[in-house]
């Protein structure tokens, strides 16, 4: 695990990405404060499928009904 500054990461993010990327974890610090990890996401796992999950999720008719006026003053 590397730590660097925010400043070392604005000027090496390529090679820092690189890094996350061949499983490096980076920690990027505010002065001495850690305040953000650079990590890889990982692989797409298959490809996606239109109409993979039909029949499998259904939606309710409540789904459609309005909702309360308390919960939309929440939105607002």
């Amino acid at each position: 695990m590397k730590q660097i500054t925010i400043q070392e990461a604005k000027t090496q993010l390529s090679k820092l990405i690189q890094n996350a990327a061949d499983g490096e974890e980076v920690i990027i610090s505010r002065g001495p404060k850690p305040v953000a990890r650079l990590v890889a996401i990982g692989g797409i796992k298959g490809k996606r499928q239109p109409g993979a999950l039909k029949g499998v999720l259904s939606v309710g008719p409540q789904f459609f009904e309005p909702l309360p006026a308390e919960e939309l003053a929440g939105w607002e």
